[in-house]
């Protein structure tokens, strides 16, 4: 079985298993005619119940046509123009060529003496984003595995940092489309399940500040401490971008740790048009970033960036066989003294190698077409008399929903809008998402492919109508 081990001995090896993995994956991307084949569970499982995994089959290309079967024919594809639904972004290649040498060399990014130059360049790159955002010279940062977790470590800091022992009287403020892990983060932070106060947004879908200062003033009247603010650049249904310089001024009134969660809105460091809708992110104590999302990366990408690198000590544990103290003597740089992982991928060589093949200005500008592709959808659904659209996009995102002429029940327009999206599923033309808006079932466009046209949104808009068409016909019948 040594004969699997990478190693000076098995480097052909390698070499040929690799590009046999590559041409299938090749193969498969050039002739791929739809986002997704329709597959249910119920179609897949038995097929990968069948496995059994104490019997290898000891061929690499007889596994490949194994994973043709249960992964890579029925796998969604998100490099496809007609997968506009979560945040999942198509992958620029130089960051895959930088998954493949990381995943073989198989650095540990937790000290020096695993990465080496691993180090320096998570390093180097944190000082280039922390730079784009306009963080000033004394930030830091890391990379982590996602949005949720930069959260998490930025919602830690902000706790410390309010230097109390009453975690029952901690208050974070976010607006009421925020992110789920704003709440998860305050659960696993051990604070009281009323410690996150929602704040409500206007019809703009942007945290309405004059809430906010009314309820951090009610904070204070009643003896608690408010612990953070979280301004959203980037709501996950809506692509919505709270008034940061307003909020910033409020922080800086109430003396309150201000968090940006931009895991979706990052890509805007580094667009050539519309950097200014970030303004106000440089106030920031923290920053949330998600390459994953809006720089073309593979997962995991993403990072958590300090205005004061002081900030991080709350994150660092000492231990005698890892990190020991006397390494800060030494000037000896261990990233595991930020991070909440110990163990952790070199994840920051796919942006690495990104930058070097296509600079910052190519990921802008795939990033800036797709803000304008939305803009464009924006006005195919607002002259579209079928569709009610809810909020003009601030960056890729669109919500709308198909409202019938012939039909005004809510609830009837509810169920037509799920089975129109359920239905566009099974039939793997296209991928979209869904959400509630005031209670109500509407979908949602989430465009992060500049391969996708208008053309393609118009083509999905038809078939969505239809199938919704399809169901209200249905129901008709059933109920005559």
């Amino acid at each position: 079985m040594r004969s699997h081990l990478l190693n000076d001995t098995t480097a052909e090896q390698y070499r040929r298993s690799v590009t046999q993995g590559v041409e299938r994956v090749a193969a498969k991307l050039a002739t791929t005619d739809r986002p997704f084949t329709g597959v249910t569970v119920d179609a897949l499982s038995p097929r990968i119940d069948a496995i059994d995994l104490d019997k290898p089959l000891h061929d690499t290309a007889a596994v490949l046509d194994e994973l043709e079967d249960v992964y890579l024919r029925d796998a969604v594809y998100f490099h496809h123009p007609r997968y506009l639904a979560h945040l999942n972004c198509p992958v620029v290649i130089p960051a895959v060529l930088g998954e493949a040498v990381l995943s073989a060399v198989n650095s540990s990014l937790d000290t020096w003496d695993q990465s080496a130059g691993g180090t320096l360049i998570e390093r180097k790159l944190i000082d280039w984003t922390t730079a784009r955002i306009g963080l000033g010279p004394a930030a830091d940062g890391v990379f982590t595995s996602g949005g949720t977790q930069s959260n998490l470590q930025a919602l830690l800091l902000a706790r410390e940092e309010a230097k109390t022992d009453g975690l029952g009287k901690l208050r974070i403020f976010a607006s009421e489309v925020s992110h789920f892990s704003v709440q998860k983060s305050a659960k696993l932070l051990g604070l009281g399940q009323d410690a996150v106060v929602a704040i409500p947004v206007g019809q703009d879908k942007r945290m309405q500040t004059v809430a906010l200062a009314r309820e951090l003033a009610r904070c204070a009247e009643d003896g608690l401490v408010p612990m953070t603010v979280v301004a959203t650049a980037g709501t996950t249904d809506f692509g919505s971008i709270d008034p940061l310089p307003e909020i910033a001024e409020l922080c800086a009134q109430y003396g309150v740790w201000m968090h940006v969660d931009a895991a979706y809105g990052c890509g805007l460091l580094a667009s050539l048009k519309y950097r200014d809708r970030l303004a106000g992110i440089e106030l920031a104590d923290s920053v949330t970033v998600d390459y994953h999302k809006s720089f073309f990366q593979p997962v995991s990408s993403s990072a958590v960036l300090v205005k004061d690198a002081a900030t991080l000590r709350h994150a660092t544990y000492h231990a005698e066989y890892l990190n020991p103290r006397r390494m800060v003597q030494e000037r000896i740089p261990n990233q595991v003294d930020k991070s909440l992982q110990t163990t952790r991928r070199f994840d920051a060589l796919k942006l690495w190698m990104t930058l070097r093949v296509m600079g910052a200005d190519g990921i802008g500008q795939l990033f800036d077409e797709v803000c304008d592709l939305a803009a464009e959808g924006w006005a195919l659904l607002a002259a579209d008399p079928r569709f009610d659209v809810v909020v003009e996009p601030a960056l890729s995102t669109l919500v709308f929903r198909y409202v019938p002429a012939s039909v005004t029940d809510p609830a009837e327009i509810d169920r037509a809008n799920l089975y129109a999206r359920k239905a566009l599923f099974a039939s793997g033309d296209a991928v979209v998402a869904g959400t509630k808006v005031s209670g109500r079932h509407y979908l949602k466009f989430t465009l992060l492919n500049p391969e996708t046209t208008t053309a393609d949104i118009a083509t999905v808009l038809d078939l969505i109508a239809g199938h919704a068409e399809q169901y209200l016909g249905e129901s008709l019948d059933r109920a005559s």
